[in-house]
Protein backbone atom coordinates (compact mmCIF):
# COMPACT_ATOMS: atom_id res chain seq x y z
CA UNK A 1 0.00 0.00 0.00
CA UNK A 2 1.35 3.41 -0.95
CA UNK A 3 2.46 5.70 1.82
CA UNK A 4 0.70 9.03 1.36
CA UNK A 5 1.21 12.07 3.44
CA UNK A 6 0.34 15.74 3.00
CA UNK A 7 2.54 18.52 4.26
CA UNK A 8 1.83 22.22 4.43
CA UNK A 9 4.41 24.49 5.98
CA UNK A 10 4.39 28.21 6.67
CA UNK A 11 1.24 30.30 6.71
CA UNK A 12 -2.06 28.50 6.34
CA UNK A 13 -2.93 30.46 3.23
CA UNK A 14 -4.94 28.73 0.55
CA UNK A 15 -3.11 30.60 -2.16
CA UNK A 16 0.48 31.64 -2.78
CA UNK A 17 1.50 35.20 -3.55
CA UNK A 18 0.27 36.45 -6.96
CA UNK A 19 3.76 36.13 -8.48
CA UNK A 20 4.22 32.61 -7.11
CA UNK A 21 2.81 29.28 -8.26
CA UNK A 22 -0.93 28.68 -8.46
CA UNK A 23 -1.98 26.98 -5.20
CA UNK A 24 -5.69 26.80 -5.94
CA UNK A 25 -5.57 22.98 -5.96
CA UNK A 26 -3.64 20.36 -4.02
CA UNK A 27 -0.57 19.34 -6.01
CA UNK A 28 1.12 15.92 -6.05
CA UNK A 29 4.74 14.81 -5.84
CA UNK A 30 6.22 11.31 -6.14
CA UNK A 31 9.12 10.20 -3.94
CA UNK A 32 11.14 7.06 -4.58
CA UNK A 33 13.20 5.10 -2.05
CA UNK A 34 16.80 5.60 -3.15
CA UNK A 35 19.80 5.92 -0.86
CA UNK A 36 20.36 9.40 0.53
CA UNK A 37 17.68 10.89 -1.72
CA UNK A 38 14.87 9.38 0.32
CA UNK A 39 14.58 6.57 2.85
CA UNK A 40 11.14 5.03 3.32
CA UNK A 41 12.37 3.59 6.61
CA UNK A 42 13.21 6.97 8.16
CA UNK A 43 11.07 9.30 6.06
CA UNK A 44 14.10 11.52 5.47
CA UNK A 45 16.48 12.43 2.67
CA UNK A 46 17.59 15.13 0.26
CA UNK A 47 14.45 14.89 -1.89
CA UNK A 48 12.20 15.21 1.16
CA UNK A 49 14.05 18.31 2.39
CA UNK A 50 13.85 19.92 -1.04
CA UNK A 51 10.13 19.13 -1.28
CA UNK A 52 9.51 20.62 2.16
CA UNK A 53 11.36 23.79 1.17
CA UNK A 54 9.38 24.11 -2.07
CA UNK A 55 6.17 23.80 -0.06
CA UNK A 56 7.34 26.45 2.38
CA UNK A 57 8.33 28.89 -0.33
CA UNK A 58 5.31 28.37 -2.58
CA UNK A 59 2.66 28.20 0.14
CA UNK A 60 1.06 25.34 -1.82
CA UNK A 61 -0.32 22.12 -0.37
CA UNK A 62 1.46 19.12 -1.90
CA UNK A 63 0.61 15.47 -1.31
CA UNK A 64 3.81 13.40 -1.35
CA UNK A 65 3.48 9.74 -2.31
CA UNK A 66 6.08 6.98 -2.12
CA UNK A 67 6.13 4.86 -5.29
CA UNK A 68 8.51 3.03 -7.66
CA UNK A 69 10.42 5.20 -10.10
CA UNK A 70 8.83 3.50 -13.10
CA UNK A 71 5.37 4.40 -11.79
CA UNK A 72 6.45 8.00 -11.23
CA UNK A 73 7.45 8.43 -14.87
CA UNK A 74 4.19 6.86 -16.05
CA UNK A 75 2.11 9.24 -13.94
CA UNK A 76 4.20 12.28 -14.91
CA UNK A 77 3.60 11.43 -18.57
CA UNK A 78 -0.15 10.95 -18.12
CA UNK A 79 -0.54 14.14 -16.09
CA UNK A 80 -1.77 12.26 -13.00
CA UNK A 81 1.32 13.40 -11.04
CA UNK A 82 2.59 16.98 -10.97
CA UNK A 83 6.16 16.57 -9.69
CA UNK A 84 9.00 14.34 -8.72
CA UNK A 85 12.61 15.07 -7.81
CA UNK A 86 16.21 14.22 -8.80
CA UNK A 87 15.22 13.34 -12.36
CA UNK A 88 17.37 13.39 -15.49
CA UNK A 89 16.24 14.20 -19.02
CA UNK A 90 16.45 12.32 -22.28
CA UNK A 91 14.78 12.73 -25.65
CA UNK A 92 11.73 10.67 -24.69
CA UNK A 93 11.19 12.37 -21.32
CA UNK A 94 11.52 15.84 -22.83
CA UNK A 95 8.30 15.16 -24.73
CA UNK A 96 6.21 15.05 -21.56
CA UNK A 97 8.27 16.60 -18.76
CA UNK A 98 10.16 19.77 -17.93
CA UNK A 99 13.02 20.11 -15.45
CA UNK A 100 14.46 22.59 -12.97
CA UNK A 101 18.10 21.60 -12.47
CA UNK A 102 19.66 21.78 -9.01
CA UNK A 103 22.57 19.30 -8.92
CA UNK A 104 24.80 17.24 -11.15
CA UNK A 105 26.67 14.00 -10.51
CA UNK A 106 28.46 11.11 -12.19
CA UNK A 107 27.43 7.47 -12.45
CA UNK A 108 29.71 4.52 -11.69
CA UNK A 109 29.74 0.75 -12.14
CA UNK A 110 29.81 -1.16 -8.86
CA UNK A 111 31.24 -4.63 -9.56
CA UNK A 112 32.18 -7.71 -7.63
CA UNK A 113 35.95 -7.98 -7.28
CA UNK A 114 35.86 -11.64 -8.31
CA UNK A 115 34.43 -10.60 -11.70
CA UNK A 116 37.90 -9.29 -12.64
CA UNK A 117 36.28 -6.28 -14.33
CA UNK A 118 38.53 -3.22 -14.70
CA UNK A 119 36.47 -1.17 -17.14
CA UNK A 120 32.97 -1.15 -18.68
CA UNK A 121 34.09 -3.03 -21.78
CA UNK A 122 35.32 -5.93 -19.61
CA UNK A 123 31.84 -6.35 -18.17
CA UNK A 124 30.19 -6.33 -21.58
CA UNK A 125 32.72 -8.77 -23.03
CA UNK A 126 32.13 -11.49 -20.42
CA UNK A 127 28.84 -13.19 -21.27
CA UNK A 128 28.69 -14.78 -17.81
CA UNK A 129 28.22 -11.43 -16.08
CA UNK A 130 24.81 -9.94 -15.30
CA UNK A 131 23.97 -6.33 -14.47
CA UNK A 132 21.38 -5.12 -11.96
CA UNK A 133 19.29 -2.07 -12.87
CA UNK A 134 16.40 -0.21 -11.25
CA UNK A 135 13.39 -0.37 -13.55
CA UNK A 136 12.86 2.86 -15.58
CA UNK A 137 16.21 4.35 -14.52
CA UNK A 138 18.38 6.01 -17.13
CA UNK A 139 21.97 7.06 -16.54
CA UNK A 140 24.83 8.75 -18.40
CA UNK A 141 25.82 7.96 -22.00
CA UNK A 142 28.31 5.11 -21.49
CA UNK A 143 26.31 3.63 -18.63
CA UNK A 144 23.15 3.66 -20.76
CA UNK A 145 25.04 2.06 -23.64
CA UNK A 146 26.14 -0.78 -21.37
CA UNK A 147 22.62 -1.26 -19.96
CA UNK A 148 21.03 -1.29 -23.41
CA UNK A 149 23.60 -3.71 -24.84
CA UNK A 150 23.22 -6.14 -21.95
CA UNK A 151 19.44 -5.82 -22.04
CA UNK A 152 19.47 -6.87 -25.69
CA UNK A 153 21.57 -9.87 -24.66
CA UNK A 154 19.13 -10.67 -21.81
CA UNK A 155 21.84 -10.06 -19.21
CA UNK A 156 19.98 -7.49 -17.08
CA UNK A 157 18.12 -8.12 -13.84
CA UNK A 158 15.56 -5.44 -12.98
CA UNK A 159 14.30 -4.37 -9.56
CA UNK A 160 12.13 -1.56 -8.19
CA UNK A 161 14.77 -0.24 -5.76
CA UNK A 162 18.38 -0.61 -4.64
CA UNK A 163 17.93 -3.06 -1.76
CA UNK A 164 16.90 -6.07 -3.89
CA UNK A 165 19.87 -5.41 -6.16
CA UNK A 166 22.30 -5.34 -3.24
CA UNK A 167 20.94 -8.72 -2.13
CA UNK A 168 21.38 -10.40 -5.51
CA UNK A 169 24.81 -8.79 -5.86
CA UNK A 170 25.79 -10.30 -2.51
CA UNK A 171 24.54 -13.72 -3.59
CA UNK A 172 26.41 -13.42 -6.93
CA UNK A 173 23.24 -13.60 -9.00
CA UNK A 174 24.35 -10.33 -10.54
CA UNK A 175 27.95 -9.15 -10.73
CA UNK A 176 27.47 -5.40 -11.16
CA UNK A 177 25.09 -2.45 -10.88
CA UNK A 178 25.05 1.25 -11.72
CA UNK A 179 25.38 3.56 -8.72
CA UNK A 180 25.81 7.27 -7.92
CA UNK A 181 27.04 9.25 -4.89
CA UNK A 182 23.67 8.90 -3.11
CA UNK A 183 24.34 5.18 -2.88
CA UNK A 184 27.84 5.38 -1.41
CA UNK A 185 26.73 5.26 2.21
CA UNK A 186 24.88 1.98 1.69
CA UNK A 187 27.95 0.50 0.04
CA UNK A 188 30.55 1.77 2.53
CA UNK A 189 28.54 0.95 5.65
CA UNK A 190 27.77 -2.69 4.77
CA UNK A 191 29.64 -5.86 3.86
CA UNK A 192 29.18 -4.91 0.19
CA UNK A 193 32.31 -2.78 0.40
CA UNK A 194 34.45 -5.83 1.15
CA UNK A 195 33.74 -7.67 -2.10
CA UNK A 196 33.13 -4.82 -4.58
CA UNK A 197 35.03 -2.17 -6.53
CA UNK A 198 33.82 1.06 -8.13
CA UNK A 199 34.61 1.51 -11.83
CA UNK A 200 34.56 4.83 -13.71
CA UNK A 201 32.09 5.09 -16.60
CA UNK A 202 34.18 7.97 -18.02
CA UNK A 203 30.98 9.97 -18.48
CA UNK A 204 30.62 13.64 -17.49
CA UNK A 205 28.32 14.63 -14.64
CA UNK A 206 24.62 14.60 -15.52
CA UNK A 207 22.20 17.36 -14.40
CA UNK A 208 19.33 16.28 -12.11
CA UNK A 209 16.32 18.32 -11.12
CA UNK A 210 12.71 18.84 -10.23
CA UNK A 211 10.53 16.93 -12.69
CA UNK A 212 7.35 18.72 -13.81
CA UNK A 213 4.54 17.16 -15.83
CA UNK A 214 3.87 19.13 -19.01
CA UNK A 215 0.34 17.76 -19.12
CA UNK A 216 -0.51 18.67 -15.53
CA UNK A 217 1.17 22.08 -15.33
CA UNK A 218 0.87 24.95 -17.85
CA UNK A 219 4.15 26.34 -19.10
CA UNK A 220 3.81 29.54 -17.06
CA UNK A 221 3.40 27.48 -13.87
CA UNK A 222 6.45 25.39 -14.70
CA UNK A 223 8.46 28.59 -15.05
CA UNK A 224 7.36 29.68 -11.57
CA UNK A 225 8.55 26.41 -10.04
CA UNK A 226 11.81 26.66 -11.97
CA UNK A 227 12.26 30.12 -10.46
CA UNK A 228 11.77 28.73 -6.94
CA UNK A 229 14.46 26.10 -7.55
CA UNK A 230 16.81 28.74 -8.97
CA UNK A 231 16.26 30.88 -5.86
CA UNK A 232 17.15 27.90 -3.65
CA UNK A 233 20.43 27.52 -5.50
CA UNK A 234 21.19 31.24 -5.53
CA UNK A 235 20.57 31.88 -1.85
CA UNK A 236 22.59 28.84 -0.70
CA UNK A 237 19.64 26.73 0.52
CA UNK A 238 20.35 23.89 -1.88
CA UNK A 239 24.02 23.75 -0.89
CA UNK A 240 23.07 23.76 2.80
CA UNK A 241 20.80 20.74 2.25
CA UNK A 242 23.48 18.80 0.33
CA UNK A 243 26.13 19.53 2.96
CA UNK A 244 24.02 17.60 5.48
CA UNK A 245 24.59 14.45 3.43
CA UNK A 246 28.01 14.94 1.75
CA UNK A 247 31.32 16.51 2.66
CA UNK A 248 31.59 20.18 1.73
CA UNK A 249 33.74 19.70 -1.39
CA UNK A 250 31.49 17.07 -2.96
CA UNK A 251 28.32 18.94 -2.05
CA UNK A 252 29.70 22.13 -3.60
CA UNK A 253 30.75 20.34 -6.78
CA UNK A 254 27.32 18.73 -7.13
CA UNK A 255 25.28 21.90 -6.59
CA UNK A 256 27.56 24.48 -8.27
CA UNK A 257 27.71 22.84 -11.67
Amino acid sequence: MLLIFAVMLGAQAAYAAPSGPDCSRTLTLGLHDHGLLYSARTGTGIDKEIADELIRRSGCKINMTLMPRARIWQLIESGALDFSLSGIANEERNRFASFAWYFSNKYYLLVRKDSKVRQLSDFEADSNLRLGVIRAFRYSTNANRLVDSLNDAQRVTYASSLDPLYKVLSSNRIQGMIIEPFDYSQVSNTSIREFTSIIETKDPAIPHGLIMSNKALPVEERRKWQALVTDMRTDGTMLRIFKKYFDADLATAMVNF
